[in-house]
């Protein structure tokens, strides 16, 4: 394990000096995953900071890139291409002015920037230090643009909605919250880090955000749904989605870890649960394991749990409306025929019809 008694900056130089000459000696090829900050902290025993700044390191190098959905992986110039790795890595100098030819420092930019960390390596990954480094300037600088890192998460949240388009508004209800579930599926698959972000108890407000909720509250409303009811069914809508999405960061980052899919690590857990169902004790497991045909992922879970949620809604409309149309029954039986008091029939079966005034 590395010396943690020396400097994080001698520390991050050494873990990365050891990652370059597996580069170089073609234990990592071009394309290959390298280890990821949360395996660097599991390898050498280090601190987040650090592991962030090995991989800055090997990427002001030129030696690794990051790649959105899959993480950072080794650049295509090969063993050869870099420094020999019998020299010590260094860590990165200080960021120096950009030159005339850069892209002038935007917020954009270090809002787009952020995403796309994130979007490769997870929330844990990025920091203010980070998002500097990738853009090669100062960390200071960039609270010239954003306030801190909290006012940052809240512009990639913003930026990241607004990307996708509401779906235009159909006529048939069922088929427009389908189109807006799908959308904030889709946006959660491509952003796997959002969903982690994104709060039902604390609800930022974003307008972007906002429009989604906004678009639901309007497609219920046709269905006559009071505006309490349309709001509890909205966020229950968004928070089915982003409950399932919940699960798509700690995937990405398992698979990142250990280089094996969902579908292969099920595969290799055949023989315990053989095992488990040959016991007796579970029936209905024994019964599943049968069907060679099941295939339970998180898009047939989001796909299963939408459906039912939205038959669920529309029985609960259909039941409202036939309430009130019976309610409505009633109120004219209640009035009787037209111009005429109504009879009330008493106890002892005796009628009595309240009298006209003169």
């Amino acid at each position: 394990m590395t010396d943690l008694g020396a400097t994080t900056e001698s520390v991050s130089g050494q873990i990365a000096a050891e990652i370059a000459s597996r580069i170089a000696a073609g234990e990592l090829a071009s394309g290959d995953r390298v280890p990821s900050t949360r395996q660097i902290i599991r390898e050498w025993g280090v601190a987040m900071a650090t592991a962030t700044r090995v991989l800055a390191t090997l990427r002001h190098q030129g030696l690794v890139h990051a790649v959105p959905g899959v993480g950072t992986v080794v650049g295509p110039g090969g063993p050869g291409s870099h420094p020999s790795p019998v020299e010590p890595a260094q860590p990165a100098p200080p960021p120096t002015t950009p030159v005339a030819s850069e892209p002038v420092l935007s917020r954009q930019r270090v809002v787009a920037t952020a995403i796309e960390i994130a979007d490769a390596e997870g929330l844990a990954a990025l920091s203010m230090r980070r998002v500097a480094a990738e853009l090669g300037t100062a960390t200071m600088s960039l609270y010239r643009h954003v306030r801190g890192k909290d006012d940052l998460l809240m512009l990639m949240v913003e930026s990241t909605f607004a990307r996708y388009p509401l779906p235009a508004r159909p006529a048939d209800h069922r088929a427009g919250l389908e189109a807006l579930c799908r959308l904030q599926w889709s946006s959660y698959q491509r952003h796997p880090w959002l969903a982690q972000w994104v709060s039902m108890t604390r609800p930022q407000l974003i307008p972007s955000a906002m429009a989604h909720t906004e678009l639901a509250m309007a497609i219920l409303a046709d269905l006559g749904l009071d505006v309490n009811e349309r709001l509890h069914m909205a966020v229950t809508l968004a928070n089915y989605v982003r409950g399932t999405a919940i699960n798509l960061e700690p995937e990405a980052q398992a698979e990142q870890d250990t280089g094996i899919t969902s579908h292969e690590w099920m595969a290799a857990q055949d023989a315990v649960m053989t095992g488990i169902v040959a016991s007796g004790e579970f029936p209905m497991f024994a019964e599943l394991a049968q069907d060679e045909d099941l295939d339970l992922t998180l898009d047939s879970l989001f796909e299963f749990g939408l459906a039912r949620l939205l038959d669920g809604l529309e029985a609960t409309a259909a039941g409202q409306r036939r309430a009130a149309d019976a309610v409505r029954r009633g109120q004219g039986d209640q009035r009787g025929d037209r111009g005429q008091p109504t009879s009330h029939t008493w106890p002892n079966g005796s009628t009595m019809r309240p009298s006209r005034s003169p």
